[in-house]
């Protein structure tokens, strides 16, 4: 039986989460350079880029980038965009990329970690960055914060998209926060996917970049350079280097 992630990555992602567009990922984008402090030129590892938003804007601050995901549908997506072709798209698991490490940072975005039942195989990603970077490069990993999401999750949500109705429901259950997403056509037919991210609070995240080798530097609450405080932050942004 295959993992939620090899299900829901696909084309009704796209259209799920079609608000997310370029213009955000320029402004976060931005903000990120800041904190990177990279050269022209860099080479930069997008790990779990999705449809490439933010490997295309690095692309065009100058990097040099390598987009990896482990969805066909979305590296496709990723690729139509590139338009010049200046983006290395790679398909690969995020416990086991096929490259060879050096990169001058790593990005880590999106809640694109906490997808795997064990503490083992989430910390299989930490160490695959950390094999990744360059000794002393720099990485971003951009986490939900758990206490915010508990005191402001909103348990359903519905919108229409081009003759389709989109259900959302949210719940947190066992450690994790679910999300079950069903897309009704026109004909009734009913498509449904399910999203799940394993919570890890801060002192449980530290303790695991820090076994990976990870050594956190800043931890903003979100893009707008805000420090972290639990109770109110969206995000748990680590800054850091390898």
């Amino acid at each position: 039986m295959s993992e939620w992630f090899e299900q829901s990555f696909g084309e009704d992602y796209l259209i799920v989460y079609k608000h997310r567009d370029r213009y955000g990922a320029y402004e976060e984008v931005q903000q990120m350079i800041s904190w990177l402090h990279l050269p022209a030129g860099a080479k930069v590892l997008d790990l779990c880029c999705g449809m490439g938003r933010h490997s295309n804007v690095l692309a065009d601050s100058g990097y040099h980038v390598t987009g990896v995901d482990l969805s066909e549908v979305l590296l496709s997506e990723a690729e139509a965009q590139d338009i010049e072709q200046r983006v290395r798209w790679v398909r690969s698991d995020m416990r086991s990329i096929p490259l060879d490490g050096g990169y001058d940072a790593v990005v880590n975005l999106f809640t694109s970690f906490g997808y795997f039942d064990s503490d083992e195989e989430n910390g299989r990603v930490l160490h695959e960055i950390k094999r990744m970077l360059a000794p002393g490069a720099p990485f971003i990993i951009d986490f939900l914060n758990p206490s915010y999401v508990k005191r402001n999750l909103v348990p359903y949500t519905e919108h229409k998209e081009v003759g389709l109705r989109i259900d959302q429901y949210r719940k947190i259950e066992a450690g994790y926060v679910k999300k079950e997403i069903v897309i009704t056509d026109a004909q009734e037919s009913v498509r449904r996917y399910h999203e799940r991210v394993k919570l890890y609070h801060l002192d449980a995240f530290r303790s695991m970049l820090s076994e990976a080798g990870l050594h956190i530097e800043q931890i903003y609450g979100n893009y707008d350079e805000s420090v972290y405080e639990e109770d109110t932050s969206p995000r748990m942004i680590f800054v850091g280097r390898g």
